[in-house]
């Protein structure tokens, strides 16, 4: 029994030495292994630069025109003569049609008869008073229907005048609205118009922006229809009060448009100018690694006489153009990784190569 129960022992001890021994020697050849050098890896750099950013608030809104009616009548009439086109540019005060006035004209004539009528009479009543011939009651008839008389001929030649449908200023006219022969009443739509040279841009802002504008402040303004196009003007008002809807200020910018390439009811992607921000730190935007506890990048230092790589956390701030904004971990001419991180660890040898596709992307430095 006791001879039994030695060898089962001996098996045992046989077998885990075998098996430790194993792991001893394997470990021995890993930690041979991870004490050689590792190859140094070739990444692309980038180096912190200065620069000036002109910044904007960013924002939407509306083309209007500078001044936009439909012409319509203030009398009633038969449409006589049409004188424009449709999407015709016009002057202020040029006639555009022209109602019906042969009835007025001749009832015109008619009281301008009656007015050269009680003008004699008027003027020999003006003459027998001075020998007492006529009564002054008499006299102060005459003066009295001269006046009125006065009074229907320039009644009727306003109301001629009206008839005579005139540009309030000058413009782009939209589609007629009416036809040749057509009855009119007052108030009805005869064509748009619309003043197109400037143009008002509408837009709001936050209220926390409302002590950055200011009248005259430049804008840029973009439009789909034109893409890539950028025109430039400036604000002409701003709302004295903040909408307590939408806690927002709204801001009226004038542009010019000599080629009528904007017009009412485009919609706008205005960029409100602010004063340009100077000794920006930036970088590539690759060169920042993103991470849930916070962005760091790897920094290229001399050790040794060989280049190794130290992972830094920075702080970072606006994105534009592809370049990130560094508010604090580096300075100036720092040399960074800007592609290849993916492989690297802390403390490790690199070697720079700026004309190679690294991680699908060409870097420079």
């Amino acid at each position: 029994m006791i001879k039994r129960l030695i060898l089962v022992v001996l098996l045992l001890v046989a077998l885990f030495g075998g098996i430790f021994g194993w792991k001893y020697i394997n470990g021995q050849k890993m930690a041979a292994m991870m004490s050689k050098a590792r190859a140094p890896a070739t990444i692309a750099s980038a180096e912190v630069l200065v620069e000036s950013w002109q910044p904007y608030l960013h924002s939407v809104g509306s083309v209007e025109a500078t001044q936009g009616v439909f012409i319509t009548t203030e009398v009633p009439g038969q449409v006589r003569e049409i004188l424009f086109k449709s999407g015709q540019q016009v002057e202020a005060g040029e006639v555009i049609l022209q109602l019906d006035d042969s009835v007025d004209q001749a009832d015109l004539k008619g009281l301008v008869a009656q007015q050269d009528l009680a003008r004699l009479q008027f003027k020999r009543s003006a003459r027998l008073v001075k020998d007492k011939s006529v009564s002054q009651s008499e006299y102060d008839q005459s003066v009295a229907q001269l006046d009125s008389s006065d009074a229907r001929v320039a009644s009727k030649q306003a109301l001629i005048s009206k008839k005579k449908i005139i540009a309030p200023f000058s413009g782009r006219l939209g589609i007629r609205e009416v036809d040749l022969g057509e009855y009119l009443s007052p108030g009805d739509h005869i064509v748009p118009l619309q003043a197109l040279d400037p143009v008002f841009i509408d837009y709001t802002l936050p209220e926390r922006h409302f002590d950055a504008v200011q009248v005259d402040q430049k804008v840029q303004v973009e439009v789909q229809a034109y893409p890539g196009q950028v025109f430039e003007g400036s604000i002409s008002a701003i709302n004295p009060g903040i909408d307590p809807g939408t806690r927002s200020v709204r801001l009226q910018a004038t542009l010019e448009n000599p080629d009528f390439l904007l017009r009412p009811g485009m919609f706008a992607e205005v960029r409100t100018v602010l004063p340009a921000r100077d000794n920006i730190l930036t970088l590539p935007r690759t060169a920042v690694i993103y991470n849930p506890y916070g962005e760091s990048v790897y920094l290229i230092l001399e050790e040794d006489d060989n280049q190794v790589v130290k992972r830094r956390p920075v702080r970072t701030g606006e994105i534009r153009d592809g370049r990130v904004e560094i508010l604090e971990g580096l300075e100036a001419g720092d040399p960074v990784v800007s592609a290849g991180q993916n492989k690297l660890r802390n403390g490790q040898q690199v070697t720079i190569d700026n004309s190679i596709v690294l991680d699908g992307k060409v870097e420079g430095g």
